[in-house]
């Protein structure tokens, strides 16, 4: 399993104990310090069976700055977005079984 989360996030250590608590075997990533690439992102993206524009952080600085409720974008256009500003990404995101969770889970529904 594999988990994506900011260190500093509360959501993100809630998840991690939670996972951590039911002896998961877990690979962390915190994707401040260790970017996505856009082939990565696309590629969880896809897992969580989601549109770009769904996984965005709507209480992001840079959601705000950039418009992006009125400034309508191509999914492209979203995913090197959440590239360069890894603020919009909704996190934490969690990889189990080539399926994808990603925000506030229960970690218990994850398999």
């Amino acid at each position: 399993m594999e988990i994506f989360h900011k260190s500093t996030c509360i959501t993100c250590k809630k998840t991690i104990s939670e996972i951590e608590r039911m002896s998961a075997d877990i690979e962390k990533r915190d994707f401040f310090k260790d970017p996505f690439s856009e082939a990565e992102l696309k590629k969880i993206i896809k897992l969580t069976g989601k549109k770009p524009y769904e996984l965005l952080r709507k209480r992001d600085k840079m959601y705000k700055e950039l418009d992006l409720e009125k400034n309508k974008k191509t999914d492209t256009q979203i995913i090197k977005l959440m590239v360069k500003h890894p603020g919009l990404i909704l996190r934490p995101i969690i990889i189990s079984k080539n399926k994808a969770y990603v925000g506030k889970v229960d970690a218990s529904k994850i398999k």
